[in-house]
């Protein structure tokens, strides 16, 4: 789903949040000024959505995190162990010649916590390759991301094709490929204060302005089995189990058992 301001007053308790439910959103507690702006049309899975209304309240720290780790225990008992079908797994390829498609993503355990970034490239109607790494043991969902779409726009650099890159996040999206802009024109600064992630920012927006006229990048809706966003999503959480810090090809037989995979 996409966060907007009604989703966000539904659960506030007094007029604020708790530290378990910012961390859901990618904010620390107490939260910078403007920070609503920073996570308003951000995609959220069904899961953290629940269970940011599931923390809803003035919740001691400790009663906070039983609360999350009893909502992951229901939903590790709840998870379905069975083959997807094909007609529930959606194609968005890449069929054309003299085209590319790349589909990037991140995931994070905690976020703040241990995260992940992972890239399906399409090329022709072959297998996609599946690039797992960028580990990271203290990241957030939007380092994550950005860190992927970054490498997707490295890819892109060394492809003479056309190259359209999805990405589930339009923060990072917005970040480097708009507001980035406006913040450059001002020596790399916003009225609302600090602009976090500014260093990757910086470097992927560079890399953007250069491969704009080959480039697109287009938001995907994220966790609505799109078949490369669903791998790029199991392929950041492989990242964050195997612990990979450079990038590594994930060898595989069938994409359906990649998707049986666990995701983000």
């Amino acid at each position: 789903m996409k966060i907007n301001s009604k989703f966000i007053k539904m659960g506030m308790s007094g007029g604020t949040l708790n530290n378990a439910q910012f961390k859901i959103l990618g904010q620390f507690n107490p939260p910078d000024e403007g920070w609503e702006s920073l996570v308003i049309d951000r995609e959220l899975s069904t899961k953290d959505a629940n269970l940011f209304l599931l923390l809803r309240g003035k919740l001691a720290l400790k009663a906070q995190d039983q609360i999350v780790k009893n909502y992951q225990l229901l939903a590790d008992f709840h998870k379905e162990k069975r083959e997807p079908k094909e007609e529930e797994i959606k194609e968005e390829k890449i069929v054309a010649s003299g085209s590319m498609a790349i589909y990037c993503d991140g995931a994070c355990k905690g976020n703040p916590g241990k995260a992940g970034s992972g890239l399906a490239i399409y090329r022709g109607t072959g297998k996609p390759t599946l690039l797992y790494g960028e580990y990271e043991g203290r990241g957030t969902n939007n380092t994550a991301e950005l860190n992927a779409l970054y490498k997707a726009l490295l890819i892109a650099l060394e492809e003479p094709l056309n190259v359209t890159i999805y990405c589930d996040s339009k923060y990072s999206i917005d970040s480097v490929s708009n507001w980035a802009y406006g913040w450059k024109k001002k020596g790399w600064t916003k009225k609302s204060g600090e602009i976090k992630n500014l260093e990757i920012i910086k470097v992927a927006h560079e890399l953007y302005d250069k491969l704009k006229d080959k480039v697109v990048l287009k938001h995907v809706k994220g966790h609505s089995g799109v078949e490369g966003n669903e791998l790029a999503d199991r392929m950041a959480v492989y990242a964050i189990v195997s612990k990979s810090d450079g990038y590594k090809r994930y060898n595989y037989e069938h994409v359906a058992k990649v998707l049986k995979m666990g995701e983000g």
